[in-house]
């Protein structure tokens, strides 16, 4: 069984996007602007709330309780590491 990849490092790299670092060495570029929507989510389109992330369990968290699963995190970045 392998691991799941989780995230050791993330830089704001403009507006909704975010870079990130995983613990298998995966690194990419993660737009979040597409998850931006629904009641947790939408303080986040504020770019000073957006900006306020943070790594708590491998995963990119908010002071409001968002998060995004890290494999989805890790899809996406691997996606766009690719393009």
């Amino acid at each position: 069984m392998t691991e799941l990849p989780l995230v050791v490092d993330a830089q704001h790299a403009g507006g909704y996007r975010v870079h990130l670092t995983f613990t298998d060495g995966t690194t990419g570029v993660v737009d979040f602007e597409s998850w931006l929507h629904g009641p947790v989510f939408e303080p986040l389109l504020d770019l000073d709330n957006f900006g306020r992330f943070f790594i708590d369990g491998g995963t990119i968290s908010w002071p409001n309780g968002a998060d995004i699963a890290p494999e989805t995190l890790h899809e996406r970045a691997k996606a766009a590491a690719a393009a």
